[in-house]
């Protein structure tokens, strides 16, 4: 589309003595062209402005350019002074005849080239995704057994959302091929959303280790405290009854802790009551710590799962990040 200046024209030409006529207006020429977003913000456009005459053919016209490529880039560089996203790299001249119901017309055809300044996007949208994915990567040290670890990653995986529905405001609609920039955001969106299911997973297992080693160790405080009370029985009346608090592992006996008590018969005072309650709290730490520490010991087990899960999914998804990453910067830098 052209739409005329508003400003005021001189209405003047020039005749040269050798039939030359020159007429100096301007122009204000809207164009459409093609682009391809496929490297989007990392784009290089191509634009093309042709002139040719409607009615007048090349015997009767001529359509001659008033500077080569080179003159005409200069001249546009001096001209542009804002150039805002875009940044003008070079322009092209170029004539070509083509022909229409037996007869030829010659085209003008100006070429002119166009980089997008990438800086804006890359601080509000690039950086911002690279760095959730770096805390989403972070937060495999945070530990399991708490619900810190789902909350942060929920918040995480919101905030990647977010991102996502600036990218669909500021990405051009028309493209041939997928934008590189969508692919990255949505696969690390991917990422981090197979790792919010696999925390869910080590989480639940956590859990469940947490309920079978309350209801075990439950069990076999009170088994312990039959054998004990038992074998203090069968000791003299005058003597002190010493036990060690052992617990097995289905294979052998591995001692934690000697606890004494001293029972005095026929003498039952208040301190002996509340050292008792303190060494029945001290059993039942024994026997959730020996839990905890013999995990690997024992097949089945869902806490060693889950740590073991947990250190291998680490691995694989700090391999596939960094090989995406690679990817993905190289075909923006092809």
């Amino acid at each position: 589309m052209i739409q005329k200046d508003d400003s005021p024209q001189l209405q003047s030409m020039t005749i040269s003595y050798d039939g030359t006529v020159s007429m100096d207006e301007n122009l204000r020429v809207f164009s459409t062209c093609h682009m391809d977003v496929h490297k989007f913000p990392f784009d290089t456009q191509e634009c093309n402005i042709s002139i040719s005459s409607a009615n007048h053919c090349i015997d009767e016209m001529r359509i001659i350019p008033i500077s080569n490529s080179t003159r005409a880039t200069q001249f546009s560089h001096q001209l542009i002074r804002t150039q805002g996203e875009w940044e003008f790299l070079h322009l092209t001249v170029s004539s070509q005849n083509f022909s229409y119901e037996e007869r030829k017309w010659e085209m003008l055809t100006y070429a002119f080239t166009m980089k997008r300044r990438p800086l804006l996007h890359v601080i509000n949208l690039l950086l911002p995704v690279l760095f959730f994915l770096t805390l989403d990567l972070a937060s495999f040290f945070i530990a399991d057994y708490r619900g810190e670890k789902l909350g942060f990653k929920v918040t995480v995986l919101l905030a990647i959302s977010v991102l996502l529905l600036i990218l669909n405001e500021i990405l051009p609609s028309m493209s041939n091929k997928t934008p590189l920039i969508a692919t990255y955001c949505i696969v690390i969106f991917a990422l981090m959303l197979v790792s919010l299911l696999e925390t869910i997973l080590v989480t639940y297992l956590m859990d469940k280790d947490s309920q079978e080693k309350l209801s075990h160790g439950r069990r076999l405080g009170d088994k312990n405290d039959q054998i004990n009370t038992k074998n203090c029985e069968e000791e003299n009346k005058g003597q002190t009854c010493c036990r060690i608090c052992t617990m097995s592992d289905g294979e052998k006996q591995h001692e934690l802790l000697p606890v004494v008590e001293e029972v005095n018969n026929g003498i039952h005072s208040p301190e002996s009551n509340v050292l008792l309650s303190i060494l029945e709290e001290l059993k039942k730490l024994q026997t959730a710590l020996f839990l905890h520490l013999n995990c690997g010991k024992k097949r089945g087990n869902s806490s060693c799962w889950a740590r073991k899960i947990n250190k291998v999914f680490f691995i694989f998804y700090l391999i596939t990040v960094l090989l995406f990453l690679s990817f993905i910067f190289m075909e923006w830098n092809s």
